[in-house]
């Protein structure tokens, strides 16, 4: 197998078998160089070596400069998303002290918590059909010393909201399961044998989740509250329409560093009084 950030994989497999960080690793080192340490490192090494991503081996990632825990129920962040982190960061930082943001299809919780670092006026739910997925969430929200301002719930994203637990909000943020299902097959073999397919399959046509969470999760948007969505490949103008469709009218698209469309922002335009 090729691994072209080898030596960096090394350094993070070898402070695993340690349990620790790469900082702490290098100034114990003596500390930890026995052969039962050896044997940790042969054995991560030949995870590796078949296939498995680091970070389920070593169950640490950085997403937004924010660490989190992850392991194969939830999906491993990507740089991509953090085109939404940055979107919903630079609006957020507007709005008043006590506002809401619910962050959908949390998957590990990522965005939510580097959401709730970098705007610490607002107040954030993680939300996630997958109890291990959610199980994951809690932990990193732990991890960040959020339990003040993050709360969790297990909801499902394609179903009416239930808005006696979860209240309305100001911002609906959702990186959904968007592969279309005759898609999944294509995907890189390591994808397909250790992510989460609940966390990829987006329906027929990769569209199913943002009809559903539009559609469904509308009535707990404020006023002039915006829906934030990640999207696939070519699909910004098809997500765009749907939220179109359902009366979100101040329509935003933001592309990713590669100029491709990934980010759909939609908003209700705050009805003023006696108009309309």
């Amino acid at each position: 197998m090729d691994i072209p950030s080898y030596s960096l994989e090394a350094r993070l497999l070898v402070s695993a078998a340690a349990g620790k960080t790469k900082e702490d690793f290098i100034r114990d080192m003596s500390l930890y160089v026995n052969r039962g340490f050896e044997e940790k490192v042969e054995a991560l090494l030949e995870r590796r070596l078949t296939g498995e991503p680091l970070a389920y081996i070593t169950g640490a990632w950085e997403f937004y400069g924010v660490p989190i825990q992850v392991n194969q129920h939830v999906l491993i962040p990507r740089v991509d998303t953090e085109v939404l982190a940055s979107q919903v960061i630079a609006m957020a930082k507007w709005l008043p002290a006590g506002s809401r943001i619910l962050d959908l299809c949390c998957g590990s919780g990522c965005v939510g918590l580097a959401i709730a670092k970098n705007v610490p006026q607002v107040k954030l739910v993680l939300a996630d059909v997958s109890p291990e997925a959610m199980k994951i969430a809690r932990a990193n929200v732990t991890l960040n010393k959020m339990t003040g301002r993050v709360a969790c719930a297990t909801v499902d994203a394609r179903r009416s909201p239930p808005y006696s637990l979860l209240g309305d909000f100001d911002m609906i943020v959702s990186n959904p399961p968007y592969i279309p299902t005759g898609e999944l097959s294509t995907l890189d073999p390591i994808v397909r044998q250790y992510e989460p397919m609940l966390a990829l399959d987006g329906g027929l046509d990769g569209l199913s989740f943002y009809r559903a969470i539009v559609s469904e999760w509308k009535k707990i948007l404020k006023p002039n509250g915006a829906f934030l969505f990640e999207c696939g490949m070519d699909k910004a103008t098809e997500v765009a329409s749907i939220l179109i469709a359902n009366g979100l009218t101040k329509i935003t698209r933001c592309r990713d560093t590669l100029g491709i469309e990934r980010v759909v922002v939609g908003q209700f335009d705050q009805v003023t009084p006696g108009e309309g």
